[in-house]
């Protein structure tokens, strides 16, 4: 098949630095290409993913999230990739503005990297009129609602690159600087446990900072250093980790960190919320805790865990190969039965006003690291 991905113009494909959507597309465009697949990717001119390449423009995009720079970028993704088997659009306005437009497109298949809310499940409704909507976990298709979810897929990773560490006696933080992240409780956990912590994270804009400033530097004292990581740092340290703290607050679509941690044979210790039950297998691979104190108990039975599982676990389970795979098979029923587009409806739905106020600013897409 010749297959066109679109990507999102805000960070280039891979991530020089944290980008999870971004991620999941460099290794689905990859994984893709060694099943055999012409891949060709519309991103931003400095992308370096070795597949085919086209772009509207030559940088990242800034400000990040804005819609006018996004819909001329998704223009001219489909305009470039009419001549694909399959569109696989990961931005959120792409189907919308192809079909506004009257783009005599192939099929198209849109994956939701973010959450389902009440707003997002409505901008979603209308993606699957002419769309074949993936969702990233069984927990995110629970979550769909009456958006027809065509098929679940996990993400892959590269096991090449996520190679095995040797373990050590720290712990492991990685993710963005962000109370959903629950950063400030893997420091109290590490503390409480006697441990040292390596915090990996973005902190780049306001709200970030913000948040370090307010609540997680005076936990830590002026002293300790915070770091945004490219992959092979990130790699080196996870692998280096006795555990990966991921004390999430929210039900993340999936959680890209925790599958890299296992690749590394590093065990995951994480509240059991979103999709974590079906990456972490606790007693094998990690421990589930709900709380600071549960947290420091999981900690104390990290020597119970093996981390030759948690590597076995990653190449059973969250390869490129079986991520390849699953969406050649999905790609393979859209083109056999394509989505017909369906009549808009007349009536409008009115969200509660709680709703606009949690959902209108969708979260960072993807799955993190």
């Amino acid at each position: 098949m010749r297959i066109g991905l679109v990507a999102p113009p805000w960070i280039p494909v891979p991530p020089p630095l944290y980008g999870g959507t971004e991620s999941v597309i460099d290794n689905l465009a990859r994984g893709l290409r060694e099943r055999g697949h012409e891949v060709v990717l519309f991103t931003v001119g400095e992308s370096a993913c070795p597949v085919a390449q086209r772009s509207l423009f030559p940088h990242a995009v800034e400000p990040l999230g804005q819609s006018l720079l996004e819909a001329a970028h998704v223009l001219a993704a489909y305009d470039a990739l009419r001549d694909v088997d399959v569109v696989h659009d990961h931005t959120v306005l792409g189907p919308l503005v192809a079909a506004a437009a009257g783009f005599a497109t192939p099929p198209v298949v849109a994956t939701n990297h973010g959450t389902f809310t009440e707003v997002s499940r409505r901008v979603y409704r209308a993606v699957a009129r002419t769309a074949s909507v993936v969702a990233i976990s069984h927990d995110h298709a629970r979550r769909a609602g009456d958006v027809p979810v065509a098929a679940v897929i996990h993400h892959g990773i590269d096991l090449q690159r996520h190679r095995v560490g040797p373990g050590g006696d720290d712990l492991v933080f990685v993710g963005r600087m962000s109370p959903d992240k629950g950063v400030a409780d893997a420091v109290r956990i590490a503390q409480r446990s006697g441990r040292a912590l390596r915090i990996v994270s973005r902190m780049r804009d306001g709200d970030e900072r913000a948040y370090f400033e307010a609540v997680v530097r005076p936990l830590l004292g002026r002293c300790h250093e915070v770091q945004e990581l490219g992959l092979d740092e990130r790699v080196e340290v996870v692998g280096g980790a006795a555990a990966l703290l991921n004390p999430i607050r929210w039900p993340e679509p999936f959680g890209l960190v925790m599958p890299e941690s296992l690749a590394a044979g590093t065990p995951v210790l994480v509240r059991p919320e979103g999709a974590a039950p079906e990456i972490v297998s606790p007693g094998r691979t990690g421990w589930f805790f709900d709380d600071v104190a549960s947290g420091v108990t999981a900690v104390g039975a990290v020597p119970l865990l093996d981390r030759r599982a948690c590597r076995h676990e990653a190449e059973a389970r969250f390869s490129l190969a079986r991520m390849a795979r699953d969406h050649e098979q999905l790609y393979e029923r859209v083109l056999a039965r394509p989505v017909v587009p369906q009549p808009r409806s007349g009536t409008v739905r009115r969200l509660p006003q709680r709703a606009v106020a949690s959902g209108a600013t969708p979260r960072p897409t993807g799955s993190t690291p």
